[in-house]
């Protein structure tokens, strides 16, 4: 897509520097009081060609600062009024496209501030004519107003007809992504829940049987807690999917927020399952540091770390899990193993957990990383601490 932008681009610059060039020629030729004439149509030209914004100048100011020349032209000039009529054309078709860009692009304040601005120009452009050459008088100067409102409203007409389709678009595209979610949302609760509940509910009735094994009916057990904390996080995610837009995640209700606090009972329930040693190496003082969203991101990324473990380095005697403050004040929380690792193992096939969390991590403003780690493989990430208000 950029390939085909930036040449469009640059031929839209090159035409815009040629037909510059053209009105600013006929200039050398005339009296140094056409200068100033020539200089406005160029850069009402100009700024109707280019497309904005240009680094850190926008459509608004252009336009903005192209109408107030125009009219401070319109009652100071004071030269010849000869060559008035040769440059008023590029002008006024100039100040019509950037009317029309401005009605239809920028943001409603800007809309009504600039785009009065610019149609305030348009209006009074033929006064720089009726003005300044003795034979004429008001009734003149009205008239030629009464007609220059004419073109001025329909080119605004257009430009807010043309928005209302666009914001109608958009709102239309909003709603059906929350049709969307809504539909998700139905889903997951009649038929991923209804089949998870299932699953808790055979491994309830499992463990009323006296005659089972014990470990059997403690593998039950913990496929229980597995199931209930299944339907726990889907039924925040039903929640948030339901949830009004423009409200924020700390705002969405929810019933469980997993954080720091629970990597303990998160590497106990790792180490019952493999037969791998685990190790928190965890900070004091770290409760309330982060926010909700940020301590449930960093619980998910041990959580992404320790499922990986299980499929990918199934042979891993050990595991490390550091949390600790960096010099900056964030978080940083690493999952280390030794499963066996090096700089060309990637451990594909691993599913998009971590591309999610990566994309979960960016949106708080930290970072994640995955790669090699002596003998091993390291999963780590940074979080920017709470700021206190």
């Amino acid at each position: 897509m950029d390939d085909n932008v930036k040449p469009a681009g640059r031929k839209r610059r090159t035409w815009c520097a040629v037909l510059v060039a053209m009105i600013l020629f006929p200039a050398l030729g005339t009296s140094p009081g056409a200068l100033p004439l020539a200089l406005c149509a160029a850069a009402a030209v100009a700024a109707a060609m280019l497309n904005w914004p240009l680094r850190r100048v926008s459509l608004a100011h252009v336009a903005g600062c192209t109408g107030g020349l125009s009219l401070v032209l319109d009652f100071a000039y004071f030269g010849d009024p000869k060559p008035i009529a040769f440059w008023l054309p590029f002008e006024g078709v100039a100040l019509l496209v950037l009317l029309y860009r401005v009605t239809r692009r920028e943001p409603a304040p800007r809309v009504v501030r600039t785009g009065g601005l610019v149609g305030a120009a348009t209006i009074c452009l033929l006064l720089r004519i009726t003005l300044h050459i003795p034979e004429q008088g008001w009734r003149e100067s009205v008239f030629v107003m009464f007609l220059a409102f004419f073109p001025a409203a329909c080119v605004t007409g257009v430009g807010l007809y043309l928005r209302s389709l666009d914001g109608r678009r958009a709102r239309a595209v909003t709603q059906a992504l929350r049709d969307q979610r809504l539909e998700v949302a139905r889903d997951l609760h009649d038929f991923v829940a209804h089949e998870v509940t299932g699953i808790v509910l055979e491994a309830q009735a499992a463990q009323l049987d006296q005659g089972a094994p014990q470990q059997t009916r403690e593998l039950f057990e913990r496929v229980e807690k597995a199931g209930l904390r299944a339907l726990d996080s889907m039924d925040q995610t039903v929640r948030a999917l339901r949830q009004a837009d423009g409200r924020k995640w700390e705002e969405a209700p929810s019933t469980r927020v997993y954080g720091l606090a629970d990597l303990a009972e998160l590497l106990g329930r790792f180490s019952s399952m493999t037969s791998a040693q685990t190790h928190l190496s965890q900070e004091e003082e770290l409760a309330g540091v982060l926010s909700r969203e940020a301590e449930d991101t960093a619980y998910r990324t041990v959580l992404e770390s320790l499922t990986n473990v299980r499929r990918h380095a199934p042979h891993a005697t050990r595991v490390v899990v550091t949390a600790r403050r960096t010099a900056d004040g964030s978080v940083e929380v690493t999952v280390a193993d030794n499963g066996g690792g090096a700089p060309g193992n990637t451990r594909q096939g691993g599913g998009t957990g971590l591309a999610a969390l990566s994309g979960r991590v960016d949106a708080l403003g930290g970072a994640l990383r995955a790669g090699p780690h002596d003998d091993g493989w390291q999963v780590g990430c940074v979080l920017p601490a709470l700021r206190v208000r």
